[in-house]
């Protein structure tokens, strides 16, 4: 039972010696606000018994509504985390790798006398179809792993049946009369937009949210958010690395740097299973599609629910930013493949990499400077806005790609000469600048706005509405503009500096300059910043909303029963009844004032109660937790509240 101070008449959270009758109560804390951080022995002590699951590598337990209990360890991120971190840059590097490259690789760019003879127009619309089926095939991921496979199983299977093997075929294409006397299309058709891209989006809708789930979903809430962080810097590194390493080697031989992404994730499939073991693994919860079942009437009272149509009609007002980012592997590598390489290797495929420098540098600034100094002053930017400043900076990375477009064209109309790659630095960094904004804010709306039991299908929806759709539009696009981008002969193959400049490439940037603006003025209007705030609202009630309290296991408490011995009478609070009741008044306690969600600058504030009525209602519920746990005939304490008067005394 909790104890009382003295002075101030609060109530304590240390627990109290036993009573003097011959029973024992299980002391449950359910005054206090549980810590959503808990990642030390010291916070362990202090837990109520429901949460402990006597483990001691993986000591903190949580039953879900399924009744399945899982254990947690303290510091997931050493424990499990590390292997999905490291499995996921690896895959980054391997995707990002092969994605920069093949435009380049399409055209001939790399081996001019082996390659599928793609003109600029068709190598462009071949990424963007397998981007495209990359960001859909999330949906196939999803369903797999929420009705299924579970998230453990997916992520095994389409890295060992899919991904690998598409990256395999593709490095084999790159060798000459290995598969054929002329080069197979039908192959690299197989590699490029069936196998690798499904392996790709079985992968990426599940793998982040495999590692958020290694995590206490109620003590370590908090750190939750520290892994989002560490996840999207292994993203950009792996991003990084692979754009850096695999263009550059494929300048001198390109058979030996498309093997390279085969071997860095055969070693990251590896190391994931080797951590087999130390994974919480859910099971998969049937039919996705039905609604989450709520267990009890509290939950339909309490709070509202948010449905997938909220998460599609969010992710939407991203398109015209993702139509801009999805330049950098098409149209981008179109002009600065008649750009003139700087330093001697790096061409048009390295300069992906100025948009990872530009996400991890202002990733970093917004997240830890930006975002801390407006908290500190009341400052929240409206997500509409973000979606707006994202889309802004898109815009601005077109027109720099159309300023430095004119500027090949004048270079070569007056001197004959190339200008540097460099040039087209500032459009990848604004583009990278915009992600923070745009797709970041995405993904966090996305999640807190989705169902518990549709983590995984909102996922495949929000990352279908930031890669699958944009390369969509970007395909029609490409044959509706195609007469833009084909030289006076009417040749789509525009590899060279005099058939580039007789290209109308320009044009098509200025129509990529009007979507991108249609995005600012959608995101500032009135209405969506209001719906967009109400979604928030809502998602944050959702937050709030009671769910059953976990109950202990019967294994868990014999063998605390046998720890503490006979004859002591024990009561073993696992009636479901009561502690329901108990829990709905905790709710109310703790999210009785100050921040109840606070995930990457979003945060909603519970009502704020005045210290008098934070006492009185502290007083209410510890008499009713100890009438509903006091076994009849036992003395109750009655614990004296210090009134608003004795508080400002002391």
């Amino acid at each position: 039972m909790p104890s009382q101070d003295a002075e101030t008449g609060k109530i304590s959270s240390h627990r109290l010696p036993p009573p003097l009758n011959a029973k024992q109560l299980i002391p449950l804390q359910l005054e206090d606000t549980l810590p959503n951080n808990v990642s030390s022995p010291e916070q362990l002590a202090l837990l109520p018994a429901e949460f402990l699951s006597g483990n001691k590598t993986r000591p903190l337990l949580h039953v879900d509504d399924a009744g399945e209990e899982h254990h947690y360890a303290l510091k997931p991120m050493f424990y499990s985390v590390i292997f999905i971190l490291f499995v996921e840059l690896l895959e980054r590097f391997s995707f990002y790798g092969i994605n920069y490259t093949q435009t380049s690789y399409l055209t001939g760019a790399y081996n001019p006398d082996w390659n599928a003879g793609y003109s600029s127009i068709g190598a462009s619309s071949y990424v963007s179809i397998s981007t495209a089926i990359a960001y859909t095939a999330p949906f196939l991921g999803a369903i797999l792993a929420d009705s299924f496979l579970g998230d453990y199983n997916t992520i095994l299977i389409g890295s060992m049946l899919f991904y690998v093997p598409g990256l395999l075929l593709i490095a084999l294409t790159t060798i000459p009369n290995l598969l054929g006397e002329s080069f197979n299309t039908s192959f690299l058709a197989m590699g490029l937009l069936c196998l690798w891209p499904v392996g790709t989006g079985m992968v990426k809708s599940v793998v982040n949210v495999f590692g958020a789930k290694q995590h206490h979903p109620v003590l370590q809430s908090a750190l939750i958010e520290t892994y989002y962080v560490n996840f999207y810097i292994c993203i950009n590194i792996g991003a990084l690395a692979g754009g850096i390493v695999v263009p550059v080697v494929a300048q001198y031989n390109v058979t030996t740097a498309y093997f390279i992404p085969v071997a860095m994730l055969s070693i990251g499939v590896f190391c994931f299973f080797a951590g087999t073991r130390r994974y919480v693994k859910d099971k998969p919860q049937g039919n996705m599609f039905a609604s989450a079942p709520c267990c009890t009437q509290d939950d339909l009272d309490d709070g509202p629910t948010l449905g997938l149509d909220i998460v599609v009609r969010v992710s939407a007002l991203v398109v015209p930013f993702c139509i801009a980012y999805s330049q950098m592997a098409t149209t981008f590598i179109v002009q600065g493949t008649v750009m003139k390489k700087s330093l001697g290797y790096i061409d048009a495929a390295s300069m992906n990499n100025a948009d990872a420098i530009a996400v991890l540098f202002f990733g970093y600034m917004v997240g830890n400077v930006l975002y801390p100094e407006l908290a500190k002053r009341e400052i929240k930017i409206p997500t509409s806005y973000k979606f707006a400043f994202g889309s802004a900076l898109g815009a601005i990375a077109i027109s720099w790609a159309l300023m430095v477009e004119y500027k090949i064209h004048y270079t070569f109309e007056t001197t004959g000469e190339h200008i540097s790659v460099l040039w087209q630095t500032p459009a990848y960094m604004l583009i990278g600048c915009g992600e923070i904004f745009a797709v970041s804010a995405a993904y966090e709306v996305a999640f807190t706005a989705a169902p518990p039991s549709q983590k995984g299908l909102a996922s495949a929806a929000n990352l279908f509405f930031i890669g699958g759709l944009p390369n969509v539009v970007c395909i029609g696009l490409y044959h509706v503009c195609r007469h833009w981008f084909e030289n006076n002969q009417g040749r789509a193959h525009i590899s060279t500096l005099e058939d580039y400049s007789e290209a109308h490439v320009a044009k098509y940037f200025w129509l990529l300059f009007g979507i991108a603006l249609f995005g600012v003025v959608i995101n500032i209007l009135p209405p969506v910043k209001n719906w967009l705030e109400s979604v928030e609202e809502q998602a944050a009630d959702l937050v709030k909303t009671p769910k059953p309290t976990p109950t202990i296991g019967k294994h868990i408490l014999k063998k605390r029963q046998e720890t503490q011995g006979e004859g002591k009478g024990i009561i073993l609070m696992n009636e479901k009844e009561p502690l329901l009741k108990i829990k709905k008044h905790k709710d109310y306690l703790k999210y009785g004032s100050g921040p109840v969600l606070y995930k990457h600058g979003s945060m909603r504030a519970g009502p704020m109660l005045s210290k008098k009525k934070q006492k009185t209602l502290k007083a209410k519920a510890f008499h009713f937790v100890e009438k509903l746990l006091t076994p009849k005939g036992t003395p109750r304490t009655s614990p004296k509240i210090a009134t608003h008067n004795e508080s400002e005394e002391g």
